[in-house]
């Protein structure tokens, strides 16, 4: 993707109604969110060719200000569960009802953790190992984004 390429797409997006947009291709990932704080959001990577002159993004999260520093402390065997896509989280099946997990519960693999809503849709968010749920790292009703850490589960 050239400069002007880049260019032309940061002022399509900035036009639109979009509010948030993300680009994948190869080791490039670019995303451009608009809120009233930040007009467009862009941060740059090591790149090993001439095309350095514009921002891209290594991480989405780093683009928002998440902090993605990893603790020191952190056990290899934790398993992050990330959500497979852009929705609304829920960590109950229904609003006053009892959440699917909570910190500290035991989790079986295939067990139900939460639920990402998207367009009406409801997709099940699934534990992918036998452990111990260490953290729950959104709330319920939060906005989350594609890939975003929902879950740290710790291996037992």
């Amino acid at each position: 993707m050239e400069l002007d390429d880049l260019l032309e797409l940061i002022d399509h997006v900035s036009k639109s109604k979009l509010d948030d947009f993300c680009y994948e291709t190869g080791e490039i990932k670019l995303r451009l969110k608009k809120n009233a704080a930040k007009e467009i959001v862009v941060q740059q990577k090591e790149v090993k060719n001439a095309a350095s002159e514009f921002a891209i993004v290594q991480n989405c999260e780093d683009a928002v200000g998440a902090d993605t520093s990893k603790k020191s402390d952190e056990a290899s065997s934790d398993k992050y569960i990330d959500s497979p896509l852009v929705g609304i989280f829920y960590t109950a099946p229904g609003e006053g009802e009892a959440p699917f997990v909570s910190v500290g519960d035991r989790v079986k693999k295939g067990q139900t953790l939460g639920i990402v809503e998207a367009m009406k849709l409801m997709h099940e968010i699934t534990c992918e190992q036998n452990g111990i749920v260490k953290e729950i790292c959104a709330q319920n009703g939060d906005a989350v984004e594609y890939g975003q850490k929902l879950f740290i589960i710790e291996e037992a």
